[in-house]
């Protein structure tokens, strides 16, 4: 059975059969806005939502090491957070993510996930002791406004969920109103096992540069 969890929680990669959880995706779902138009409310509106998950990898020395997010991000915009072009793949060729999503779900939760980074623990550099996931909004709304975010951990892969591991939901809530970014979890190594941390911090980011800067300043 797959764990449900809380803001705050710390989970170990151990499935139910006590083997480690090595081979997996990180996949991240929402939904579009869809309001009702028109005469008594019989049209649909639909709001395309463009979120944009990304992760960084931190060394034992708390420098950033790898990256994976949107190539889509303008190249000089990123160099004045010091951040270099995005990319899709890591240099250990270990976690790669699957592209773009730029409007979500419509009609309602199609059960698979908008954005996804496939990960395989056993080739990431071993220099590598933290990986932070988070999620910023290309568009102008908050994330009071969107019907559902959600991160979860599965096995199989990014068009097929085999078996699910954990998952983590954030609803629309008040907490989020103004919120344009969230730093949704982290994997982490401790004595030499990984283990994942869900976080769940909104904050006020419009832009990932930002959402990096504050991870480096508050979460290392």
């Amino acid at each position: 059975m797959a764990i449900n969890l809380t803001k705050g929680q710390k989970i170990d990669l151990k499935k139910s059969s006590g083997e480690s959880l090595t081979n997996f995706c990180v996949g991240v779902n929402w939904g579009a806005i869809e309001t009702k138009s028109g005469f008594l409310g019989l049209s649909k509106k639909v709001q395309s939502i463009d979120l944009d998950l990304s992760c960084i990898l931190v060394n034992d020395q708390d420098k950033i090491t790898d990256h994976l997010y949107s190539p889509l991000y303008r190249e000089e915009v990123l160099k004045q957070f010091g951040l270099q072009k995005g990319k899709l793949l890591t240099t250990d060729g270990a976690m790669k993510h699957t592209g773009d999503d730029l409007a979500g779900d419509t009609g309602g939760d199609d059960g698979l996930d908008n954005e996804i980074i496939t990960v395989d623990l056993a080739r990431i550099n071993a220099n590598v002791t933290q990986i932070f996931f988070f999620l910023n909004n290309a568009g102008k709304e908050d994330f009071s406004q969107i019907p559902y975010s959600k991160i979860r951990m599965y096995e199989g892969t990014p068009t097929k969920v085999v078996s699910e591991f954990a998952s983590y939901n954030v609803s629309a809530e008040g907490q989020y109103a103004g919120k344009r970014s969230i730093i949704m979890g982290k994997l982490y190594k401790r004595d030499g096992e990984w283990k994942f941390s869900a976080i769940g911090d909104p904050t006020e980011d419009t832009f990932l540069g930002q959402t990096v800067q504050r991870i480096v300043k508050s979460y290392l």
